[in-house]
């Protein structure tokens, strides 16, 4: 049995104490939010009085958290003054690769083996204990991190070095919040077309148009029946959510002096469904705005 806390019990977090708890390990879990911290307790977690209550005595110390800013905050007051020594730290929010590196560099200076490994799979598969993470870590440590993470994961991949992770993340899902408007666009184009769009599903999937937002998650209600779409658009990817990373993506691309035009472009397009009022919808949300029909949003 190992010793995990966990710092941040959101729709993510929450689904990983949850799977750690199942599979019989023991979980020091804490966030802000009272309620979160009871629905982890409910699936089995210890609920922690603060974050320095929660690392005390872990053997991994996880945190999902919203920023780095909140990231730094957490390492500086409570993880790293609070943890012991032979803790193994992984960060496994969403942040920009500077966060991440220069948060391994303070950790590592402490005396700490840390690394930042974000997700891929949605709350789904935090649930399920199917995430993919993706992993920044020097090679020797990555053993022990695919050790750790392997109770909730589907797939365990290093990505290189501190900071490496994250950056995976952030192409990944630049290509996610692109691909999944080129999805509601055929779909809301099929229609007007007078194409049955389920029919299109169908044609488009054997076809060169397969991806995973179509085939996946598919936006359009009916053909994939664990697709946020099923259940309107509720308990997924929030608007919100991929908004944060397209920032993170655009953010890093101009600290490079990389060219991501169709990252501009969706970055706008989900900055504007979150100014109507839709941001925490799933992502896929957006074939209704491109439909004309936000009233099935509702």
């Amino acid at each position: 049995m190992t010793r995990y806390a966990l710092i941040g019990l959101g729709n993510m977090g929450g689904g990983m104490a949850a799977v750690l708890a199942k599979a019989g390990h023991q979980v020091q879990a804490f966030d802000l939010s009272p309620a979160a911290v009871g629905r982890a307790a409910d699936a089995g977690a210890e609920p922690a009085a603060s974050a320095a209550d929660a690392v005390a005595g872990a053997d991994v110390v996880l945190t999902m958290l919203p920023a780095g800013a909140h990231v730094r905050q957490v390492y500086d007051q409570a993880v790293l003054p609070h943890a012991g020594r032979d803790a193994l730290l992984i960060d496994c929010s969403t942040v920009d690769v500077d966060t991440a590196r220069d948060v391994a560099t303070l950790a590592r200076e402490a005396g700490f083996a840390v690394a930042d490994a974000p997700v891929s799979g949605g709350v789904t598969a935090a649930a399920a204990g199917t995430l993919t993470f993706m992993v920044g870590c020097p090679e020797p440590l990555f053993p022990n991190v695919k050790a750790a993470l392997s109770p909730m994961a589907k797939t365990v991949a290093r990505a290189g070095e501190a900071g490496a992770g994250q950056a995976a993340k952030i192409c990944n899902n630049l290509l996610l919040g692109v691909s999944m408007i080129g999805v509601c666009e055929a779909l809301a184009l099929a229609e007007r077309l007078e194409l049955d769009p389920e029919r299109f599903f169908e044609i488009a999937s054997a076809s060169s148009g397969q991806c995973w937002s179509l085939t996946s998650y598919c936006p359009w209600p009916g053909p994939v029946a664990a697709a946020p779409s099923n259940r309107g658009y509720e308990g997924g990817f929030a608007v919100a959510m991929m908004l944060k990373d397209l920032k993170l993506a655009q953010g890093a691309a101009a600290s490079v002096g990389a060219s991501t035009p169709l990252a501009a472009q969706a970055e706008a397009l989900y900055a504007l469904f979150d100014r109507l009022g839709y941001g925490e919808k799933d992502f896929s949300s957006l074939l209704q705005l491109l439909r004309g029909r936000l009233d099935t949003l509702a």
